[in-house]
């Protein structure tokens, strides 16, 4: 335990709940937020209360989740205390499960709150829509089949993720989606599926050891690799389209300056077999995802202004 504890950095006190929130994944709850809001700037609309409500609301049900994952994993002892990519609060820190779930219940119940706030102020379908948001944050990895242990848990993150919340942050903005922020929302959930896909080729042993089916597992480490690989290659080509079509402003430009981090994701995870070993290139993934998220929102909100 103090060697992976050590090996990870991990500190007592408000770091134990810090941990818990799973940090580097919290930008697949924010960049969407942010991106939605800017695309509803640029057709000048903006709410600062429904932005900061959306923004907090998404925040909760990703921390929520995470809690989720911690809770069902550690029940059906997939986590001890060697465990890498988990907050550890439970296996390593001694918070009782049961805090962990009530927590998690929390954070919905806040959520859930903020959500009728925002479908006061915008429409009711929001609520509908948040509420299966909420139930797929669940089934993520709780529920008799948990959607985290098949191979469609990078297509159902980057949906409900990427494409759904910031259809849900424009809507609340402007009373409308248009195809064209359909569109914009692609590479961001692509980004976000590669969070998650770099989280299962980093737990690949242990997840085939638990008898999950992952992308990762049923492609192979190396093929995995590849094929995170290649999902970078696509999100980056089809925000260069629609910079070349004027779906996005030529200021969408600034966003390849991540291409860099994108490109070491993949050089760290290279001829790396443990899990500790290729930590910092799933993290990097997720800064490679807030980086793009946030110049491509900041380029929106400069075509507005210039």
């Amino acid at each position: 335990m103090e060697s992976t504890k050590q090996a990870l950095n991990e500190k007592p006190g408000f770091q134990i709940w810090w941990r818990l929130l799973r940090p580097h994944t919290l930008t697949a709850s924010f960049v969407p937020v942010f991106v939605g809001t800017m695309l509803a700037l640029n057709e000048g609309s903006f709410h600062v209360l429904l932005f900061l409500a959306m923004m907090i609301a998404s925040i909760l049900i990703q921390s929520a989740t995470n809690m989720f994952n911690e809770y069902f994993d550690f029940k059906r002892g997939l986590d001890n205390e060697q465990s890498v990519g988990i907050g550890g609060t439970i296996v390593r820190d001694g918070i009782a499960p049961k805090t962990v779930l009530r927590l998690a219940i929390i954070f919905f119940g806040i959520a859930t709150l903020l959500g009728i706030f925002i479908s006061l102020e915008s429409s009711w379908w929001i609520a509908v829509i948040g509420l299966v948001c909420m139930l797929f944050g669940y089934l993520y990895t709780g529920g008799p089949i948990p959607i985290a242990y098949t191979p469609f848990g990078e297509l159902f993150a980057g949906f409900f993720m990427g494409t759904v919340i910031i259809g849900i942050s424009y809507y609340i903005q402007t009373s409308t989606v248009t195809p064209e922020v359909i569109w914009v929302s692609i590479p961001v959930a692509i980004f976000i599926g590669c969070i998650l896909l770099s989280n299962n080729i980093r737990d690949l042993d242990g997840d085939k050891l638990n008898g999950r089916k992952t992308i990762a597992i049923l492609l192979g480490r190396k093929k995995a690799i590849n094929f995170l690989g290649a999902l970078f290659v696509v999100a980056y080509g089809l925000t260069l389209y629609f910079i070349i079509t004027g779906m996005l402003p030529i200021w969408s430009a600034v966003v390849f300056l991540s291409v860099r981090m994108a490109i070491d994701v993949i050089k760290k995870f290279k001829g790396k077999t443990s899990p500790i070993e290729m930590m910092p290139a799933m993290v990097l993934t997720g800064k490679t995802n807030s980086i793009y998220g946030l110049l491509l929102g900041i380029s929106l909100l400069l075509s507005k202004l210039f």
